[in-house]
């Protein structure tokens, strides 16, 4: 933080950047265990998907504490979060399993068309940005 983002002027990445770095360590985490041990990642494999989930979820009151927000503002914040998280994986869910189903060409089978899908929606959403200001 102090030796990257503050000398490039990147501290409002704060979060996001944070974010990736747990998902990256998530992600690392999840590959090893899937070949070391492979009864460990039965058990414990499902948890690993809720570390990333809860960074996400964190972010909410960090942006709270850190936009120094009333009580009405948070409670708004957290809850507009809260309904925009479920509507847009509520959304990625139901795409994944239309693309199950699709003819996709096999280079983009799997994480390829995963991450295609996500840009898009994260395009959509992006034209909500400053609709609503506190």
């Amino acid at each position: 933080f102090t030796y990257v983002m503050v000398p490039f002027d990147l501290t409002f990445l704060k979060i996001v950047i944070f974010i990736g770095i747990v998902a990256a360590f998530v992600q690392a985490a999840d590959t090893i265990m899937r070949k070391v041990s492979p009864g460990l990642y039965y058990k414990l494999g499902v948890y690993l998907a809720l570390i990333s989930t809860n960074c996400i979820i964190i972010a909410v009151p960090l942006i709270n504490a850190e936009e120094h927000y009333n009580f009405l503002e948070s409670l708004a914040f957290g809850l507009g979060s809260g309904i925009g998280f479920a509507i847009s994986m509520t959304i990625m869910a139901s795409i994944r399993e239309k693309l199950e189903l699709a003819d996709v060409p096999g280079p983009f089978r799997g994480m390829p068309i995963a991450w295609i899908t996500t840009a898009l929606i994260a395009l959509a959403f992006t034209g909500f940005a400053g609709l609503i200001t506190l």
